[in-house]
C-alpha cells in the first residue's frame, strides 16, 4: 500500500514537472513576442538604426510564427513529436545566442527570424501535452492554466525587458534564453514522449507553403516599408504588392482545391470559425500594437525609464489571470462565449479611449491604471474565442479550425505592428507640420518664447547666433516630442475604433447555443 501510495505520488510529481516544463516553454516563446519592445530605442541607437528598420525585429518573429505554426503537426509526425520538440528547443536557444550577439540590424533581424521559427513548436506542440496530460475530462483547467500562459507571456515581456535593459543591456534580453532553455531541454528530454495515438504524416503541402511565405513576406514587406520609401513612387513597392496579391489570392485558390493543403480554409463553412477568425485577428492586433506602443510612449515621449515602462503592464498582468481564470470558469457554467467576447471588446474600447486621453504630465500610475482595462478586455477574449472558434466545427476539423485561429491572432499582430509603425510615421508628419504652422513672427506667444530662450541661452555666455540656435533647438524639440504624443494617442483611437467596428459580427452568429464549457485554445497536434 506505501509502494502503491510513493508510485502514485511520484507519477503526479512528473507530471507536475512536466506541465511546469512545457508551460515553461511555451511562456519562453510567447515572452520573446515582446521582450524586445522597451529596448527598440537602444537597439536602434547602438546598432545605427531607424526605428522603423528596428521595429522588423519584432516582425520577423512574427512572420515566422505564423509560417511554422500550420507546419507544426506535419513536422511533428514526420520527425516524431518528442524529437521535433526537443529539437524546436534547442534551435530557439542557439538563434537566441546569435541575437545578442549580432554585430548589425539586418543580421539581428535574421536570427529573430529563425528563433521564431524555432519557437513556433515551443507553443502548439506545449499546449498539445498539457491536455495530454490532463485529458478531456479536465479541458477546463488545461485550457484556462494553458490561457494564462498565452496571455502572460507577451504581457510580462516589456517588464522583463525593461528590468535588464536598463540594468545591464539589451543582448541580455536574448541571453536570458539560454539557461532557461536548456533547462526545458534537459527536463524534456527525462519527460516528453510521444503521444499514445500515433498519426501517419501526410504528404507536405511544399507549394502553399512556398505562396504562404511569398504572399506575407511580400505584403509585410510593403506595410513595412511603404512609408519610408513613399509607397508606389518606387518601383519594388509596387513589385511586391503585385506579388503579394498574386501569391495571396493563388495560396487560397491552392488550398482549396488540393486534399491535404497545409491550412484548410475549407474549414471556414462554418459561420462561428469564421467570424471568430477575424474577431481573433483583431484581438492579435489589439495585444501586440499595445505591447508595442506603450513602451515607445512611455519612453520616448513621457520619460520613463525601463524598468519603470515594463512594471506599469505588471499589474494588469497580475489581474488577468484571475480574469482568464473567471473566463473559463463562466464558460464552464455555460454562459455563452458571446457575452464574454463583448465584455472583452468593451473593456479594451475603454482602454483605447483612456490612452486617447492622455498628455505630456501622465503619470506611471496613470498608465499602470490605464493598462488594468487592457489587460482583463485581452483576458476575457482568449479563451471564448476559441470557443466560439470550434464550436460549430465537426470533431475532426477541430484541430485544424484551432489551428487557424490561432494562427490569425499571430498574424493580426504581425499586420497591426507594421500598420501602426506606418499610420504613427503619417501622423506624427501631419502633426508636426500643424504645429510649425504656428511658429512664426506672427504669434506673439511663439515670439515671446523664442525672444525668452535666447536670452537666456545668451546670458549662460552663448553668442547671439548660438543662443538664438539653441533656443530653435529647444522648441524643435518640443514640437517632436508633442507630435509624438499626438500620433501615438492616434495610434490608439485608431486600434479602438478597429475594435468597435468588428464587434457587430457578434451578430451573425447570435443564434449559436450556449456552449457547454471551455474548449482547447489552440491545438495543432
Amino acid at each position: 500500500m506505501v509502494y502503491f501510495m510513493i508510485n502514485v505520488s511520484f507519477i503526479q510529481m512528473k507530471k507536475s514537472i512536466l506541465i511546469i516544463t512545457v508551460i515553461t516553454a511555451a511562456m519562453m516563446e510567447l515572452i520573446d513576442t515582446s521582450i524586445v519592445n522597451v529596448a527598440l530605442s537602444h537597439m536602434s541607437g547602438n546598432l545605427g538604426a531607424t526605428l522603423e528598420d528596428t521595429s522588423w525585429v519584432i516582425t520577423a518573429y512574427a512572420i515566422a510564427n505564423i509560417i511554422i505554426i500550420p507546419m507544426t503537426s506535419f513536422l511533428a509526425t514526420k520527425l516524431g513529436r518528442r524529437n521535433y520538440y526537443i529539437g524546436s528547443i534547442i534551435a530557439f536557444t542557439f538563434f537566441s545566442a546569435m541575437c545578442g550577439l549580432a554585430p548589425n540590424i539586418w543580421t539581428l533581424v535574421a536570427f529573430r527570424f529563425l528563433q521564431g521559427m524555432g519557437g513556433g513548436a515551443l507553443l502548439s506542440v506545449s499546449q498539445a501535452i498539457v491536455f495530454e496530460v490532463y485529458g478531456k475530462e479536465k479541458s477546463g483547467i488545461a485550457s484556462a492554466l494553458f490561457g494564462v500562459g498565452v496571455f502572460l507571456g507577451p504581457t510580462i515581456g516589456p517588464t522583463l525587458g525593461g528590468f535588464i535593459t536598463e540594468n545591464y543591456s539589451w543582448p541580455w534580453i536574448f541571453y536570458i534564453n539560454i539557461p532557461i532553455g536548456i533547462a526545458v531541454t534537459v527536463s524534456s528530454l527525462l519527460l516528453v514522449t510521444e503521444p499514445a495515438v500515433k498519426v501517419e504524416p501526410k504528404a507536405v503541402d511544399w507549394w502553399g507553403i512556398l505562396l504562404l511565405v511569398i504572399g506575407i513576406g511580400s505584403l509585410q514587406t510593403v506595410l513595412e516599408r511603404g512609408e519610408t520609401d513613399d509607397w508606389f513612387s518606387a518601383n519594388y513597392i509596387i513589385a511586391l504588392t503585385a506579388t503579394a496579391i498574386f501569391s495571396i489570392l493563388m495560396f487560397i485558390w491552392w488550398e482549396l482545391t488540393i486534399p491535404n493543403p497545409v491550412i484548410d480554409l475549407r474549414v471556414l463553412k462554418s459561420k462561428s470559425l469564421a467570424v471568430a477568425a477575424i474577431l481573433t485577428f483583431v484581438t492579435g492586433v489589439g495585444l501586440f500594437t499595445s505591447v508595442f506602443l506603450t513602451p515607445v510612449l512611455a519612453q520616448r515621449v513621457l520619460g520613463f525609464p525601463p524598468t519603470m515602462t515594463g512594471l506599469t503592464l505588471l499589474p494588469g498582468a497580475i489581474l488577468a489571470i484571475f480574469g482568464l481564470l473567471f473566463s473559463a470558469t463562466l464558460l464552464k457554467k455555460g454562459v455563452s462565449p458571446l457575452i464574454i467576447i463583448f465584455t472583452g471588446f468593451i473593456l479594451f474600447i475603454m482602454f483605447s479611449y483612456k490612452m486617447a486621453g492622455f498628455n505630456l504630465e501622465s503619470t506611471p500610475g496613470n498608465l499602470a491604471r490605464t493598462l488594468i482595462f487592457r489587460a482583463l478586455g485581452l483576458a476575457f477574449l482568449t479563451v471564448p474565442l476559441t470557443a466560439l472558434a470550434v464550436s460549430g466545427l465537426e470533431a475532426k476539423d477541430v484541430p485544424q479550425g484551432a489551428a487557424l485561429n490561432n494562427m490569425m491572432r499571430q498574424l493580426g499582430g504581425s499586420f497591426g505592428i507594421a500598420i501602426i509603425n506606418t499610420y504613427v510615421a503619417h501622423r506624427f508628419g501631419s502633426h508636426r507640420n500643424d504645429l510649425i504652422s504656428n511658429i512664426s513672427v506672427y504669434n506673439p506667444q511663439a515670439t515671446q518664447r523664442v525672444n525668452g530662450l535666447t536670452q537666456y541661452f545668451a546670458g549662460k555666455g552663448a553668442s547671439s547666433f548660438d543662443a538664438q540656435h539653441k533656443a530653435m533647438a529647444v522648441i524643435d524639440n518640443g514640437i517632436n516630442r508633442q507630435s509624438f504624443l499626438m500620433s501615438y494617442l492616434d495610434a490608439y483611437i485608431f486600434v479602438g475604433l478597429l475594435f468597435l467596428l468588428s464587434m457587430p459580427l457578434l451578430v451573425l452568429v447570435l443564434n449559436r447555443k450556449k456552449q457547454a464549457g471551455p474548449v482547447v485554445l489552440v491545438s495543432d497536434h
